[in-house]
């Protein structure tokens, strides 16, 4: 999988939430809180068939991570029922 379908959900510098694709200088979208950024950065990955979204804090740290189906989840869970 490449990563064109992955999203970055970043703290902008001016108040608010950006969702990046990884190395883009630009945003996808800007949303005024994190979880709204989270819920489009879900919404971009799921419509471009799945991938990983990185949420980062506001220190820019990635504090969590979530694999969008069918995306390619470095974890998958251990459990098949």
């Amino acid at each position: 999988m490449s990563n064109e379908n992955n999203r970055d959900v970043v703290p902008n510098p001016d108040g608010g939430w950006d969702v990046k694709a990884p190395g883009a200088s630009k945003a996808s979208a800007h949303k005024g809180t994190q979880a709204e950024a989270v819920d489009r950065a879900r919404e971009i990955v799921r419509n471009r068939g799945g991938g990983e979204v990185r949420i980062h804090g506001r220190d820019g740290q990635i504090r969590d991570s979530d694999t969008i189906p069918p995306g390619n989840d470095p974890f998958p869970p251990r459990d098949t029922k």
